[in-house]
């Protein structure tokens, strides 16, 4: 059996100890809890549930194989395009700072890790997280229908830790959670893949709603 290194680099990619700060944000999970609309191990399921129907398949995924694709063909006017497309879809100002402060510290990485077009590119990486880990794909080899799943684990992974700390749950409820959404999530990936350039978009009022109470939420844990 031959290794396979793109599985481990994406592993490494995937990781939640990847210096980028994901764990400081909640995207509005914070404030959904506060006023008490995830309150349980079944709500938070719910919350998620819907962001991956909504969210993950109709946006995040189809804009992380639109990058990936402008990054192998070192096409920076498409990438920037798109990079501005997903900006426009963060309804609120924390949630374009948590895609802007990720892409800086994405960027910082990835020119630690001498990867090309890093450092020709850092000011545009520096706009989207999004758009560093489609780089991070395209310079690493790793395929995009595995690279996709470890983005969306990543995203999932993290929100559900943040949930288990705000609620709080215990550790077996997240990973019941985590068990229990691992289906729908492969399906909005797969689904995410081949969603048109008409089609991308999301609707998620409930999230950009959280979000923007969260700026002014008189004590916080998280940044968003």
């Amino acid at each position: 059996m031959m290794a396979d290194i793109s599985l481990i680099r994406l592993m490494q990619l995937s990781s939640s100890a990847l210096p980028v700060g994901g764990f400081t944000y909640s995207q509005g999970l914070e404030w959904a809890v506060e006023c008490q609309w995830v309150n349980t191990e079944q709500e938070l399921h719910d919350w998620l549930a819907d962001l991956i129907e909504t969210n993950l398949q109709y946006l995040e995924i189809p804009l992380l194989v639109r990058m990936l694709q402008a990054c192998q063909t070192q096409d920076e006017l498409s990438l920037s395009r798109w990079i501005d497309i997903l900006l426009a879809h963060r309804e609120t100002s924390e949630l374009r700072l948590e895609e802007k402060n990720r892409g800086r510290a994405m960027v910082r990485l990835l020119q630690d890790l001498d990867m090309d077009l890093a450092e020709q590119w850092k000011l545009l990486l520096a706009k989207s997280q999004t758009a560093g880990f489609a780089l991070a794909l395209s310079q690493w080899n790793i395929p995009i229908h595995l690279g996709a799943q470890g983005f969306a684990w990543s995203w999932l992974e993290n929100i559900v830790i943040s949930g288990v700390k705000l609620i709080p749950l215990g550790q077996m409820a997240g990973q019941r959670i985590l068990r229990d959404l691992a289906q729908p999530l492969a399906l909005a990936v797969e689904r995410g893949l081949s969603v048109s350039d008409d089609n991308i978009g999301s609707s998620a009022p409930a999230l950009a709603y959280a979000s923007a109470r969260h700026e002014t939420q008189y004590t916080r844990l998280f940044r968003s």
